[in-house]
């Protein structure tokens, strides 16, 4: 099920955030840095920026999506993150996900969004490109546990 992500949400949001970056990112970051990661500092995190919509497993939180207006100048709406625990890659709730989040970028009046992503994280990019996101030729490096990531931007006409 999908609903609107509030502030309670945190804790929940929280896990599926570490849990996805260890599993996702385990080939492009250190371990130690990814076993280092928090629950409980991300969770504080998200109690200030709560996600656009959850994912719900009954009572589980198994994904997250936010979007809302890009940061980027020149573009308009933006993804700002979508995560699902590993456990459910492949069932359908990320494709849910991204859709609402698409929904609700185009009922804020937004035609237009992008989203950055890793260069190195090729199942993330081709789960994009199936839903019809695709790179737009922007790159940028970011620092990320004191190690510089590559990151490309993928937009979207909604």
């Amino acid at each position: 099920m999908i609903r609107p992500g509030t502030a309670d949400d945190a804790a929940g949001v929280a896990r599926v955030q570490v849990e996805t970056w260890q599993a996702a990112y385990a080939h492009a970051l250190p371990a130690e840095q990814l076993e280092a990661l928090s629950v409980q500092e991300a969770a504080e995190r998200h109690r200030r920026w709560p996600p656009t919509f959850v994912a719900e497993d009954g009572s589980q939180i198994v994904g997250f999506v936010g979007v809302g207006s890009s940061r980027d100048p020149g573009t308009d709406g933006e993804l700002f993150a979508i995560y699902v625990l590993p456990e459910y890659w492949g069932t359908g709730v990320g494709r849910e996900l991204i859709k609402a989040g698409e929904e609700e970028l185009r009922r804020l009046g937004h035609r237009d969004a992008i989203l950055w992503v890793l260069d190195d994280n090729p199942r993330a990019r081709r789960f994009y490109e199936i839903a019809g996101w695709l790179p737009d030729g922007s790159a940028r490096q970011i620092r990320l546990f004191g190690f510089d990531i590559a990151e490309v931007r993928y937009a979207k006409r909604l």
